[in-house]
């Protein structure tokens, strides 16, 4: 528990000197630290503007090229099937109907030896234990920076970490057409090589994350005493109530007795199958407008870029507005329009440039909110082990919903693949509904607590230190 702290020594950053603080917590880092103790005002606001950007390079330049790396090659890994699969993959190891969708949909119900398998079986099996060893990557990167962002600088910093995937994508059909090119007596089938390069490229490239990468801001070795200080104080005022606390399983789960945990995991649910029809489907998608199957990866790399594109604007938008369901709605709405005008054209080729243009919006639309409702839910949770519980469902719960996409996109139904596109722009009318009924609640009951208690407090005004149980607490306010 947190008590009041000592008049800071000399050591200590400016920022928390006696003349900026109002009152103080304190907390031992971790074991290694004991003897040093650590202040956090019982404020939410920046008091050091310029210290506390420079802790921010700090850690942008050490942590978020090592994660979009890794997250790049984690979407090659999982979106390199469907480049095979305009290659042959099918065709060259006798799939029957429908098997190449229980391909892309076992990867979801747990993600590399790809390239040495010769039947369904093989590849089906191994499809199976690369979903299991994938899962928890993308959650435990989220809850990994709420340990070192406060709650409004997270979210640009998951675009960067996220953008990677629609780099991948897009980097995926470049890759996927120079190794087409490739004449090589060592394999059967070029596609093989798709999964030998990255793979091998993923492997290595985990090895030197492991050890590049530190444990928490108590452990950075590139932060001196100062600025470790600094950091503990950002995040115990804005983003935890106690910072590096032990899991405790019990507590963690109480997260499943709010109500509002439910309208997010909804959210979760309806973006997950537009964002995987996109991630896995587009390449199909894209061949009823390219007949050419080496070309049509090379058609996917423009809405995949500015997909990314897209994905930076509206986080960076969002976290300097401190407002996340507006754009998370933005984002439902263009998948929607998108799947649906694609879904609404006869002839393709005379509205060639109209179909192609949906593409994008598809793209468009699945990037934003897949980042900004990451961090809607981190930003309202104070304890840390529900924010990883929560998050820990949450995100694989919209990689499930890839069990939908990998079974509505039919070999009977293309090249228009109609049930599929109608089934997909559903979930994102729904998933708009959701995301706006949430976002209007807790707008409606921020204004409900401050005439209650005669003021006007808004999330940003009190330190998370405050909220370990939650709504409950009466100073709370909803991070809109």
């Amino acid at each position: 528990m947190t008590e009041p702290a000592p008049t800071p020594s000399p050591q200590h950053h400016p920022s928390t000197t006696a003349n900026d603080v109002a009152s103080c917590n304190k907390k031992s880092i971790d074991d290694a630290e004991n003897s040093r103790e650590d202040v956090a005002e019982e404020t939410a606001l920046v008091i050091d503007s310029a210290a506390e950007r420079a802790l921010c390079r700090k850690f942008d330049f050490r942590l978020l090229p090592v994660l979009a790396i890794m997250y790049l090659f984690n979407a090659l890994d999982k979106g390199n099937l469907g480049n095979a699969q305009t290659a042959g993959l099918s065709k060259n190891l006798n799939f029957a109907p429908g098997q190449y969708n229980l391909i892309v949909g076992i990867f979801f119900i747990p993600y590399v030896l790809t390239a040495a398998t010769h039947n369904f079986s093989g590849i089906f099996a191994l499809r199976f234990f690369l979903g299991a060893v994938e899962s928890a990557f993308f959650p435990l990167v989220i809850f990994y920076l709420t340990t070192f962002y406060r709650r409004n600088e997270l979210a640009r910093r998951l675009a960067i970490f996220y953008a990677a995937s629609n780099i991948a994508n897009a980097f995926s059909g470049l890759l996927a057409f120079g190794v087409f090119q490739i004449k090589s007596h060592l394999v059967d089938y070029p596609w093989r090589w798709l999964f030998i390069i990255e793979g091998t490229l993923t492997i290595l490239f985990s090895i030197f994350a492991f050890i590049y990468l530190p444990k928490s801001a108590a452990e950075a070795r590139f932060l001196n005493e100062d600025e470790k200080a600094l950091a503990y104080h950002r995040i115990q005022v804005d983003s935890s109530s106690i910072v590096n606390e032990a899991f405790n399983l019990r507590e963690s789960l109480q997260i499943f007795k709010r109500p509002s945990t439910y309208g997010f995991l909804l959210v979760e649910i309806a973006l997950g199958v537009p964002l995987q029809s996109v991630g896995l489907f587009l390449p199909q998608i894209v061949q009823r407008i390219v007949t050419d199957t080496v070309k049509v990866n090379l058609y996917t790399v423009a809405p995949n870029i500015t997909g990314a594109v897209t994905l930076l604007i509206l986080a960076f938008s969002s976290d300097l507005l401190r407002i996340r369901f507006p754009f998370i709605c933005l984002g439902f709405a263009l998948s929607f329009t998108g799947f649906i005008i694609y879904a609404a054209i006869d002839d393709v080729q005379r509205e060639l440039q109209l179909a192609y243009y949906a593409t994008f919006m598809m793209t468009w639309g699945t990037s934003a909110p897949s980042v900004l409702l990451s961090t809607w839910y981190n930003n309202n949770v104070a304890h840390e082990g529900q924010r990883l519980a929560l998050t820990s469902v949450g995100v694989p719960l919209a990689n499930l919903m890839g069990l939908v996409a990998s079974n509505v996109f039919r070999e009977q139904d293309k090249p228009k693949y109609a049930p599929a596109l109608i089934t997909t722009a559903s979930f994102g009318g729904f998933g708009f509904i959701v995301a706006a009924c949430l976002g209007l609640y807790m707008v409606f009951d921020n204004k409900r607590r401050n005439r209650r208690q005669g003021v006007n407090l808004s999330a940003r005004d009190v330190p998370t230190s405050r909220l370990r149980d939650g709504p409950r607490v009466e100073d709370f306010r909803w991070f809109l």
